[in-house]
């Protein structure tokens, strides 16, 4: 069964590129270009795995962690941080508001989904 990613992002390039990987490795993809319409999305369809852009309009991506984190979902859901912010202790406070796990971006197409996927067997 295909398993289903929220993808939480609001740059059009990204999405599409995001997207497109996924697809091709037999993804389902919800898409949502704000954190409130992500938080929504989330809870209507339970996705397995949850891609989260820290940067976003109306709320930030910790913040949407947090909520996520704390608000129902079933704790198999897996909770990815998709960030250009890649400075010292962004890591941990993506860890600290609920992400399992912290990908960089700009994100290398080659390796993008092992990555991702490496940090959905280790939960």
């Amino acid at each position: 069964m295909k398993k289903t990613i929220l993808i939480i992002e609001d740059n059009e390039q990204n999405m599409y590129m995001l997207s497109y990987l996924l697809e091709q490795s037999n993804y389902t993809i919800i898409k949502a270009y704000n954190g409130l319409d992500g938080l929504k999305l989330a809870h209507e369809n339970h996705p397995e795995i949850i891609l989260i852009d820290i940067q976003l309009p109306d709320m930030d991506g910790y913040e949407i962690c947090n909520k996520l984190s704390h608000n129902g979902l079933p704790k198999s859901t897996v909770i990815i941080a998709v960030t250009s912010y890649a400075m010292g202790g962004d890591k941990e406070k993506a860890i600290e508001a609920g992400a399992d796990g912290y990908l960089e971006k700009p994100i290398n197409p080659d390796t993008f989904v092992k990555q991702m996927e490496s940090i959905v067997n280790g939960k």
